[in-house]
């Protein structure tokens, strides 16, 4: 955490304090709404707003045109202790409106109505087409100066650390819809660096659907709500999504990550993110490298399992933005690796005949490993969600010197569309003067008036030359950090609707994938393609995904059409023959244990020493407890009180990575919402504890003892032990046997 952040974070505790006196649960449970702890009667005497909670932060206090004002963030915010209209006049009542007579109509001069009502309707802005559903993140990113030989970019430099805000979203669903749909996942970020603010506009897969932007209309339209009853939403599970990828088979290789265990991320904190396209970078001596990003989660990258993730939808649609809130609040940091695979600035554009253009295409890192060049840090939740999550405005064409952009054709439709949705979402030109969307460096571009214009210009020669305001601005040379294009060669052919051959193949790379998958990961894209194909309506539609399947792997399109009950085509050419890439696969490594959330279920009166004990273990290892008890309330209030997080009645296994059963009976029969824990949580191959008493609950629920993932100890604290090795690698995959 930076130091300014820090500052902030202390003195805004200090505030509650002072105010409310330092009464904040210390249990490290995260999930408290606000900075104070409120009361039951309701407070009369005026005082000023409270701060942010010290884990919430907001844009950094910049003036409209990029120059560092010193002023808290605070001043940001609403001030004063009394209720006011938007020009600051003092109002004595808003429940009622002004009337002639208590009975009487209400009086056109109402003023306070007539604000507070308009401004409510019009609180909503235009959600975004794609990417509607989003959460994010400030943070900040530290260059470790491994990329100076690539790149001129001030911010990679070593140690020097830049602000940043991250955000991230699913595409297809709308802003009121759940989490955890399968669905390709946005990352995107926003670098505030000294020279300007850069955009890495990436997805959590590094391919996609199609080569050119001109199609983008069309598979989002495919994706999207059948236009007749608007459903199903935040679903590709549907005809005209499998119409258009069936039909149109560049599309193949992004589909096939969609329907493997990457479409249903266990969290955002979990995710990978890749910049997609291929960019270029610039050095000092203007040499240019080709290069992919990447994005390396510190906790590795992990799912959820299909029945899970549909039962997140239903009983916490908030999942993945709580996680990341959460995770934040308890000081549970999520980290990235910003890392680059690099390759030769060729005319051919072309690695290991791979198009580097071509953004279906994928280099594996075992051809050009991925080189790290920073570490990025998320340390504080936004303070609003509207002025900064929602109005957060990303564009591929914020760059830097020492960036630039590729001829990749997708690419290049992405730096015309991103302006022009802004326009229309945030009303017009001045959205980058929006506090979020502010730059850190100074601005001078001469550009004037148009609605929402918040910068008060001054000088009366907008224009360049000009001698009225003594030449000002001025043109920047390279040697005073000017951003110059590359210079590159731009070939003298004929204008043509094409492509290059090279972006005629569209399968080889997604048997490159499959055959990357361990045996647990195939099955889930089996079962993938068999619900999604399965909800298709058209016999034809399915028929044709077959085909599709059939160039991929004969094993996966006998399988699915076995579940579709439709015969397996045989493949239209002969299958490629790549060599698999290990590290696309999830499965097989290990992983620090930072926020994962614990479970540590009691019946709330037997060996309580022993669930303070593994509590504050858990807590210790950088986890989060959460004690499950029949009822709420606080257990053993006359001894060393313990709060209970969550009931019999509102747990449920979607929360917890592992489960502990503290050392009690739990009678005969065992509760049943108990049994359905459990149940639940071994089907979704999760890590379960027990000691003593304990044990006598797994029967009940169809669970052995000795069943891979299921440990035992003389106590919590050592059972603990055996389920955090477990948790190292997410899963207990041993739980699911390849089927023959």
């Amino acid at each position: 955490m930076s130091d300014k952040k820090a500052s902030i974070r202390a003195a805004a505790a200090k505030a509650v304090g002072a105010v409310l006196g330092d009464d904040r649960p210390k249990d490290g449970v995260p999930g408290k709404p606000g900075s104070g702890a409120p009361t039951v009667e309701e407070r009369t005497a005026p005082q000023d707003p409270l701060p942010p909670k010290a884990d919430q932060s907001g844009p950094e206090t910049v003036s409209p045109t990029g120059q560092a004002t010193g002023d808290n963030p605070a001043r940001m915010a609403q001030s004063g202790p009394y209720l006011t209209t938007a020009q600051g006049a003092r109002l004595y009542d808003s429940d009622h409106s002004l009337k002639a007579g208590p009975r009487g109509p209400v009086l056109l001069q109402d003023h306070h109505l007539r604000e507070k009502i308009t401004h409510f309707d019009h609180e909503r802005i235009p959600e975004r087409v794609v990417h509607a559903r989003g959460a994010a993140a400030h943070g900040v990113f530290r260059g470790y100066g491994t990329a100076s030989n690539i790149s001129k970019a001030a911010f990679l430099a070593k140690d020097v650390e830049t602000p940043v805000f991250v955000r991230f979203s699913t595409v297809l669903g709308s802003r009121g819809s759940a989490d955890t749909v399968r669905d390709t996942r946005g990352f995107a970020t926003k670098f505030y660096t000294e020279e300007g603010v850069f955009d890495l506009v990436g997805n959590n897969m590094p391919v996609f659907f199609i080569q050119d932007a001109i199609k983008f209309p069309d598979i989002i339209h495919a994706g999207k709500p059948h236009p007749d009853r608007e459903i199903p939403q935040a679903q590709s599970a549907h005809d005209t999504f499998w119409d258009f990828v069936t039909l149109h088979t560049e599309a193949t290789h992004h589909t096939l990550w969609n329907m493997s265990d990457r479409g249903i991320p266990r969290s955002f904190r979990m995710m990978e993110g890749f910049g997609v396209h291929t960019f270029r970078l610039v050095n000092a001596e203007g040499v240019s490298t080709l290069v992919k990003f990447h994005w390396k989660p510190k906790l590795g990258v992990h799912s959820q399992v299909w029945e899970e993730a549909q039962m997140t939808c239903g009983f916490d649609p908030d999942f993945h933005r709580r996680d990341l809130a959460d995770a934040i609040e308890a000081g549970a940091f999520p980290q990235w690796e910003l890392g680059v695979q690099t390759f030769p600035d060729n005319p051919e554009q072309m690695f290991e005949g791979i198009d580097l253009l071509d953004p279906t295409k994928i280099v594996p890192e075992e051809l050009a490993p991925v080189r790290t060049i920073g570490l990025m840090t998320l340390d504080a939740n936004p303070s609003n969600f509207f002025a900064e999550t929602e109005q957060v405005a990303f564009h591929v064409g914020n760059m830097v010197p020492g960036v630039d952009v590729t001829n990749d054709p997708l690419m290049q439709g992405r730096l015309f569309s991103y302006v022009d949705t802004q326009l229309t979402r945030l009303g017009g030109p001045n959205f980058p003067q929006l506090p979020i969307n502010r730059t850190h460096a100074p601005v001078n571009d001469m550009l004037r008036d148009g609605m929402h214009q918040t910068g008060v210009h001054r000088g009366v020669a907008p224009y360049r030359p000009n001698s009225l305001d003594g030449g000002c601005p001025f043109l920047a040379g390279e040697d005073t950090g000017a951003f110059i294009e590359v210079p590159v060669e731009v070939p003298q052919s004929r204008k043509v609707r094409d492509a290059a051959a090279s972006f005629d193949d569209h399968f080889s790379q997604a048997r490159l994938f499959w055959l990357s998958m361990s045996p647990v990961e195939r099955e889930h894209i089996t079962a993938a393609y068999t619900f999604e194909l399965g909800k298709c309506y058209e016999q034809a539609v399915k028929e044709r995904g077959l085909k599709s399947l059939a160039r991929i792997d004969a094993q996966l399109c006998e399988q699915v059409a076995t579940g579709l009950g439709l015969p397996a085509p045989a493949p239209e050419e002969p299958l490629a023959d790549p060599r698999p890439s290990p590290a696309l696969s999830q499965v097989g490594k290990v992983w620090p244990l930072d926020g994962r959330v614990v479970a540590i279920v009691t019946d709330g009166e037997s060996d309580l020493d022993g669930v303070r004990a593994v509590r504050q273990a858990v807590l210790d290892a950088g986890m989060v407890p959460l004690v499950v008890a029949p009822s709420g309330g606080r257990l053993d209030p006359s001894g060393d009180p313990i709060t209970v997080q969550r009931t019999f009645a509102t747990a449920r296994s979607i929360e917890f990575d592992a489960v502990l059963l503290a050392g009690v009976p739990y009678g005969d029969p065992v509760d049943s919402r108990v049994v359905l824990l459990l149940s639940e949580v071994f089907r979704h191959g999760k890590a379960i504890g027990v000691w003593a008493g304990g044990r006598s609950a797994l029967p009940a629920a169809g669970v052995s003892a000795d069943a891979p993932g299921v440990v035992g100890g003389d106590s919590g604290v050592a059972t603990l032990e055996q389920v955090k090795e477990l948790l190292g690698t997410h899963r207990v995959w041993d739980r699911f046997p390849p089927s023959a």
